[in-house]
């Protein structure tokens, strides 16, 4: 079955690139979620004026690629203890979120963090919520990292190929 969950965990190139090489990626666009603007630019973002966080929409195929597996693959490259940042990338754009476009699927994203954060010695700032917008980046930041194997990224892509 195909789903469609949101994700947020620095800059939003290395994201892309990695859940893209997962066995059950179907597509994914990067963007904007959760902004107080329409339609905002990167430069709008970066301001941090428009409350948006860079986002990854990531489409998988959940009989190949499990909702927890996809969550258990997120925390295994973000810093879910880092508020309003990961790697050396800072601000509320770089914050780190899940985010759903219905109750059903943020219920289940809701149990998982709730496990997870169990085995934990801080407590998770990761957000996790309801999709209220997504507007896509511009075009030049759509597979960046494919376009731009050498571009800098903060995750380690080679990771999305080894088994958690």
């Amino acid at each position: 079955m195909q789903q469609i969950i949101y994700l947020a965990g620095g800059c939003f190139w290395g994201v892309q690139g990695y859940f893209d090489r997962l066995n059950g990626a179907i597509e994914s666009q990067v963007g904007y979620a959760n902004s107080e603007v329409e339609f905002p630019t990167y430069e709008q973002v970066c301001s941090g004026t428009t409350g948006a966080v860079e986002t990854l929409k990531f489409m998988f195929d959940e009989a190949k690629l499990t909702l927890d597996e996809v969550l258990a693959r997120f925390f295994s490259i973000i810093d879910p203890f880092a508020l309003n940042y990961q790697g050396n990338d800072r601000g509320t754009q770089y914050r780190s979120g899940i985010y759903a476009q219905d109750s059903q699927m943020l219920e289940r994203i809701q149990q998982f963090v709730k496990s997870y954060q169990q085995k934990l010695p801080n407590k998770i700032v990761t957000e996790v919520g309801i999709l209220k917008n997504f507007y896509p980046a511009e075009s030049y930041h759509q597979k960046y990292l494919a376009k731009n194997p050498y571009g800098y990224c903060h995750i380690d892509l080679s990771a999305a190929l080894r088994p958690l």
